[in-house]
């Protein structure tokens, strides 16, 4: 246990070191850009009631869509159970040898529990850059394969480029000369199951450029971020710097699956897991896609404001404040 403890602090010490030097980096970079497809706008929305009951039987008439204020003709709508599309995206540096089965023990029973014999899944793990482990493929075998490969390996690099690995996921990038493309590309119901700390020690994108990517590729992002509990008992050990770094770390998990259309979970005990990864599978299969061909002009880097009005019962009237609903929020029109 105290192997545990000081090892965490030790990582978010190393994790506030490192700020000045990635926060030079990320100046020195050239800004990406990104682009939106500009045919249909892609909105994935999940439906939850005050009680926690997921709406999955609503149709086309139950959704306004608006952009910017102005209501939008919906010209393409799915709901109901599909096949998935996933990426099991995982932090794998120094900062979680202490904690690593907390990482990859999500990632685990996801494969084994929650796939389905239709669902594609691919693994990408990260440190200093993404690594592709396993490509989309529904061999849970070779899924489960390359998490435990992880599980009994020591993690080689201590920082964590988690902006660079949101952006490689849902936009796309290179690796080692073979180019691979973004799921924001993909067809069909797709979604990330991020597994992180959140914190990002060493990125060539910025936080703000990782928020464009995820809200541009229109890919819900669950977000479970693991740790909290090494935090807390590592806690007296921390000084006040650490202690926000941590805090700072899960908001931006917080904000990456708010700003996407998913949900973010912080796992305090290993027991509330199985529920965290119920919920997640269910918004997964029975998230609604709402389609709308986006107004013409705007200036090139203008952020687009994206409203959803759920009405339930049919009276006309919208029933958001009764509802927790979960969707895309934004897109930036590409320079």
């Amino acid at each position: 246990m105290t192997r545990l403890i000081l090892g965490f602090a030790l990582f978010l010490a190393l994790y506030t070191s490192c700020q000045t030097r990635a926060q030079q980096a990320q100046q020195d970079q050239e800004l990406p850009r990104f682009g939106v497809e500009t045919e249909v706008v892609r909105v994935p929305i999940s439906v939850v009631g005050e009680d926690g009951q997921l709406y999955t039987e609503l149709t086309r008439d139950n959704f306004r869509v608006k952009e910017q204020g102005a209501l939008q003709e919906i010209v393409s709508f799915a709901g109901g159970e599909s096949p998935l599309t996933i990426v099991l995206l995982l932090e794998y540096s120094r900062i979680v040898t202490y904690i690593r089965s907390e990482v990859l023990r999500p990632a685990g029973l996801f494969i084994s529990q929650i796939l389905k014999p239709e669902d594609y899944a691919s693994i990408v793990a990260f440190d200093t850059s993404p690594e592709v482990l396993v490509d989309f493929t529904r061999n849970r075998q070779e899924l489960m394969s390359a998490v435990n490969s992880l599980l009994y390996s020591v993690p080689a690099f201590s920082d964590s480029s988690l902006f660079d690995a949101v952006v490689f996921t849902v936009a796309g990038g290179k690796i080692e000369d073979i180019e691979y493309k973004g799921l924001g590309e993909v067809e069909g119901r797709t979604a990330v199951l991020l597994v992180a700390t959140g914190l990002n020690t060493f990125s060539r994108h910025t936080y703000d450029e990782a928020r464009r990517a995820v809200a541009n590729s229109g890919v819900p992002i669950y977000s479970i971020g693991v740790g909290e509990l090494a935090f807390i008992r590592a806690e007296p050990y921390l000084s006040g710097l650490q202690r926000l770094s941590f805090l700072q770390a899960q908001n931006q998990l917080r904000t990456f699956a708010q700003e996407s259309g998913g949900r973010f979970y912080s796992v305090r005990f290993a027991g509330a897991l199985g529920g965290v990864l119920d919920s997640i599978a269910k918004m997964m299969r029975f998230q609604y896609m709402i389609g709308y061909r986006p107004p013409k002009g705007g200036k090139g880097g203008e952020k687009r404001e994206i409203e959803v009005e759920v009405d339930i019962d049919g009276d006309g009237a919208p029933d958001n404040d009764q509802l927790d609903l979960s969707y895309r929020r934004y897109y930036v029109i590409p320079k």
